[in-house]
């Protein structure tokens, strides 16, 4: 079976080549991040990754987490693990130096975390929810709150949760129960019960510290009346030490297709008496709060569907080169050969590499725009990257996601026989990715979100502007000299076009009839994910075109991204006009038939 390889030289290339880690590093409190010493963490994370938690994902597949009489034990080797995660500063990487963190920039956890999110997905999601927590604390939280809870959450001591669904209350959070009465001490007694709840018990540390949707007495219905809580597993006291165990407990945990070893938790508060909260930011305004957290993770499972589609890659291509089968095509004898000469092989793993150096590529730019945003000393430049974040962060996560799903797919297909058998290991790979379009909103979630919040609600303002910027990026194509370049940027063209059309329609219709605009939403986040996808491969084919025309030493390396964008613009690219065609005129079939009908 073979092991995870932090693809390092992919990676550095995106930072440092794509997108300019130098520019980064320029912005106020960006500055240590060097190339130099980004590289070095990106080594020492690589070797963490490859020797530490990857030989543990196969082991927390098959042991998964167990549950006992409330209590919650992680997989054999997790435990040790993770104390080597949190003493090794790894979630302490992007945090605020004010708490403990290191303060360095997005768009190098961005690529830290795709080293943990391929190597052990199951692992990742522990630290991933801590870090969604510390950002709604950072953000919302009391003086006293951030004193109490932060610096132990940064340094991994404490880690945190999110707490929204309920059994009635899936993706409808307005139909949220729990309910939060005043003690008349500034803190709360909770009633109720959460389930779906990602590290919601375990024994990795010695405090868990979950944040929880609840309703005050009197408060509006709906989604207005809703409040944020923060209850420790364990009472803190005032000196930081910890108190009384409080009044939530897991009373179970699910049984899933795949991430058997992230233990996903009901957990149930107040049997006892209740258990004691205390109230993060204003009343009703939990939701809003909790928003926070939601887009850090919902960017993070995006990150997901790129780190899976990386491992099932690995897998596929190792497997394709040591498998022996068949004849060369049009050889009738002779030695036989290793699948990968085959014709559809190759093309199942150019649909995996292409797509998935896309995501990177994506995924990191968003990552770098989130530091401009935070950090430019120019409002304009901030505001303008601040749209690009939240324009793309469902894109990033339903299109990551569902391509994941795809070539987790194609991983097994390419393994054949022994790829349906649970020992090669590509199957584990299938079943993980399955949940990430679901998961943290699913992908109708995602393009409702699209489609109302950011292109409808702004009138397409920033929509447009990315349009524009790639068109630009088109003309840089169509003025290099090469027939593949000719072919990039016909094939950008086209799928921008595409995508205007697209854009277009949504804000046509979401007004007079937003049924019809929902009903194409999904065709529209795949449309906006392809096209961006091709955007940055082409600017990834332009960069390689200008070091081999400098005399690049590894000029195989350069080639291979060119010939990489060539394929994705002939097999990927070229899908966008017709999903064009179904976002501008496919609602009515959506539509047709009456519920009696089906």
């Amino acid at each position: 079976m073979s092991e995870y390889r932090a693809p390092l030289k992919d990676m550095r290339f995106v930072l440092e080549e794509l997108i300019g880690l130098e520019r980064i590093a320029r912005l106020p409190q960006c500055e240590e991040a060097s190339p130099d010493v980004v590289a070095a963490i990106l080594e020492e994370g690589g070797k963490f990754a490859e020797e530490v938690l990857a030989p543990l994902n196969r082991v927390g597949d098959v042991h998964g987490a167990v549950w006992q009489e409330g209590e919650v034990k992680t997989a054999p080797g997790w435990k040790e693990a993770y104390t080597a995660f949190r003493q090794g500063g790894w979630t302490a990487l992007a945090c605020s130096p004010e708490f403990g963190g290191q303060g360095l920039p997005k768009v190098v956890a961005t690529a830290v975390m795709e080293l943990w999110k391929s190597s052990n997905l199951a692992f990742s999601l522990c630290p991933m929810l801590t870090q969604g927590a510390i950002e709604a604390l950072m953000l919302c939280g009391s003086p006293e709150q951030k004193k109490m809870y932060l610096p132990k959450m940064v340094s991994g001591e404490w880690t945190g949760t999110m707490n929204l669904t309920e059994p009635q209350a899936g993706s409808d959070l307005s139909a949220v129960r729990t309910r939060a009465e005043p003690v008349g001490d500034g803190t709360y007694k909770l009633y109720g019960q959460k389930i779906f709840i990602t590290y919601g018990e375990h024994d990795l540390a010695e405090n868990i510290v979950h944040l929880v949707l609840a309703r005050l007495p009197g408060a509006p219905e709906g989604v207005k009346g809703i409040s944020l809580f923060v209850v420790p597993k364990f009472l803190v006291n005032a000196d930081g030490s910890l108190g009384a165990r409080n009044d939530v407990r897991c009373v179970s945990i699910e049984h899933k297709l795949g991430i058997h070893a992230s233990p996903t938790c009901v957990l149930s508060f107040g049997d006892h008496g209740g258990a004691v909260g205390t109230l993060v930011g204003e009343p009703n305004r939990g939701l809003e709060y909790m928003f926070i957290m939601m887009n850090e993770a919902r960017f993070a499972v995006g990150l997901e569907g790129l780190a899976l589609s990386e491992r099932a890659y690995q897998k596929a291509l190792s497997y394709a080169k040591e498998r022996i089968q068949g004849f060369d095509v049009g050889v009738k004898s002779g030695p036989r050969v290793p699948i990968i000469r085959h014709p559809d092989v190759r093309r199942m793993l150019m649909l995996m590499k292409s797509q998935t150096e896309a995501m990177r590529a994506l995924a990191y730019t968003v990552g770098a725009a989130f530091d401009l945003a935070h950090h430019h000393p120019d409002e304009s430049v901030r505001q303008r990257s601040r749209g690009f974040v939240e324009l793309m962060t469902p894109v990033v996560k339903g299109w990551c996601t569902e391509n994941s799903v795809t070539i987790a797919s194609l991983g097994v297909q390419v393994h054949g026989g022994m790829g349906f058998i649970e020992e090669t290991g590509a199957a584990q790979h299938y079943r993980d990715a399955r949940i990430t379009p679901i998961y943290e909103g699913t992908t109708a979630i995602q393009s409702n979100d699209l489609i109302g919040r950011k292109i409808a609600r702004n009138g397409g303002v920033i929509a447009r502007g990315l349009i524009e910027e790639m068109r630009l990026a088109a003309e840089k194509l169509r003025a290099q000299p090469g027939e593949e370049f000719g072919v990039l940027a016909r094939r950008l063209g086209a799928g921008i076009d595409a995508l205007e059309k697209g854009v277009a329609y949504i804000l046509e219709t979401y007004g007079s009839n937003p049924k019809a605009a929902h009903a194409v939403s999904v065709p529209l986040l795949e449309l906006f994910g392809i096209v961006c996808g091709g955007w940055q491969l082409g600017l990834s084919a332009l960069v390689a075109a200008k070091r081999l025309a400098e005399g690049a030493e590894d000029s195989a390396f350069y080639r291979a991204k060119i010939g990489t964008a060539r394929f994705y613009a002939d097999h990927v690219l070229a899908r966008a006009p017709a999903l064009g065609v179904t976002v501008s005129e496919g609602s009515a079939g959506v539509l047709a038939l009456d519920e009696e009908m089906f």
